[in-house]
């Protein structure tokens, strides 16, 4: 190995041991990125400088930064954060609860059944984890466990549909991906539509399956008769999400707005039906935008942190020695897809999304493309590989936010019991996806077909 490969593989090994202190990422990936040119300098290793650039680290980092803050793709960001948090506070979710009981709550299962279907609205509305898991932890968890469910599947479900916000569209993940990829905002948005709903409806069958093999773990509740009273409330409940759906994703599918158009009409639908419940105020109009501000600062900070990490790490020749290694694998293409896919299942243990996508998938990408395989159905393996980060522990997000917010009696232990059947099935969807790529790739080629 040359020096600057050495550095390479000191600057990652560094990544990996410093995010365990808990310190900030953007500061982690910047203050790394700074110390690692330094000692390049100091021990007079050569950066791979492109050509007309006299000096690496300070010209091309900083016109990059300044590239990745005027990308208009990123203007979606907080606009989609900002229709998260505000339908977050508008009370749809609840109404849709109490409907959906209504109906549902007779099947075995039916509770558990409703806390997944409401999460899937949640989640092509939201697109923010915590947010989605917080509010079904309490609004469905209590109810789940008054009707005598067991505690590991009622927490497991939760934690699981949650997590769905990661995957289906208006997804932040997905937009921060696009950007690290260079790639079309839509086509990521249209590929990971129907994997999102498919890992719904495998949630869905798996509470069917206990509903009927394990009765007394998800038992029917005493319903009302279904009556024209309670279907229409039902309707009157989904109405709104769906007007918001089809507003965001029906935009960008028949070609009348690009994503960061579709942002800003899902903001502002979002804004409509607030002030439609009325349930818009000052003081929450507030702090919906404190949050936002708050939320969007962070994801941006880690950006630019990372910008300049993964630059001078290809200037270290990181991406290179990475390239060598996966090609030199004693694997066809495919047997190195499953490589990459198993380390960063594995890796998920131990980071957050916002590093892994971040710092491995730009390093990971051009082999896959070098290989000839579809870079939106690889980047959405990616997506759901890296759903099941946030269940696996240690650092399984999803698990502590339900943890902040359950009621007594919710051990860490039970949670970490009830995700597990989940993650399993989540697998399971990343094997079809894996072995059907046209569950990603019909639906952009429709939208070019439309266009």
């Amino acid at each position: 190995m040359t020096g600057a490969e050495v550095l390479a593989v000191l600057m990652f090994v560094g990544f990996i041991g410093l995010i365990f202190t808990g310190f900030p990422i953007a500061w982690v990936l910047g203050g790394l990125a700074i110390v690692f040119t330094a000692l390049a300098i100091i021990f007079e290793v050569d950066f791979q400088i492109p050509s007309g650039v006299d000096w690496y680290y300070t010209s091309v980092t900083v016109d990059r930064i300044w590239n990745t803050m005027e990308n208009w793709v990123m203007v979606a960001l907080p606009m989609f954060i900002f229709m998260g948090i505000l339908l977050d506070r508008s009370g749809i979710a609840r109404d849709l609860l109490t409907s959906f009981s209504r109906l549902l709550g007779p099947v075995r299962g039916g509770l558990a059944i409703t806390v997944i279907l409401i999460g899937v609205l949640l989640a092509a509305t939201t697109g923010i984890i915590g947010a989605s898991v917080v509010l079904l932890a309490l609004l469905g968890l209590p109810v789940m466990l008054d009707a005598k469910y067991n505690p590991r599947l009622a927490a497991g479900t939760v934690c699981a549909v949650g997590t769905l916000g990661i995957l289906i569209p208006p997804s932040i993940m997905l937009v921060v991906m696009a950007d690290r990829m260079a790639m079309s905002v839509g086509d990521l948005f249209l590929g990971a539509l129907f994997p999102g709903m498919m890992l719904g409806a495998l949630y869905i069958a798996y509470l069917i399956g206990v509903g009927l093999l394990r009765p007394s773990e998800a038992p029917a509740t005493p319903g009302e008769p279904i009556t024209f009273d309670v279907i229409w409330d039902l309707i009157k409940a989904i109405v709104p999400a769906a007007f918001l759906i089809l507003a965001v994703l029906g935009s960008i599918f028949f070609g009348y707005a690009t994503p960061t158009e579709a942002a800003g009409v899902g903001a502002f639908g979002a804004l409509l039906l607030a002030l439609l419940k009325k349930a818009l105020t000052i003081e929450i109009l507030k702090d919906v935008l404190e949050e936002t501000a708050r939320t969007t600062a962070f994801i941006f900070g880690a950006l630019i942190g990372a910008v300049a990490y993964t630059l001078v790490l290809r200037g270290l020749g990181g991406d290179e020695l990475i390239s060598r290694i996966l090609l030199g694998l004693p694997f066809e293409g495919t047997g190195i897809i499953i490589c990459i896919l198993l380390a960063t299942f594995l890796l998920g243990f131990f980071l957050d999304w916002l590093e892994l996508t971040l710092i491995v998938l730009p390093l990971v990408s051009p082999v896959v493309v070098d290989l000839g395989f579809n870079p939106v159905w690889f980047t959405v393996l990616f997506a759901v590989c890296l759903q099941t980060s946030f269940l696996t522990p240690p650092v399984g997000f999803a698990i502590f936010y339900l943890k902040g917010v359950a009621p007594v009696g919710i051990s860490l232990q039970m949670i970490y019991r009830g995700v597990f059947p989940f993650i399993v099935i989540q697998l399971i969807g990343l094997e079809i996806i894996f072995n059907w790529e046209a569950i990603v790739t019909w639906l952009p080629a429709q939208a070019y077909t439309a266009g």
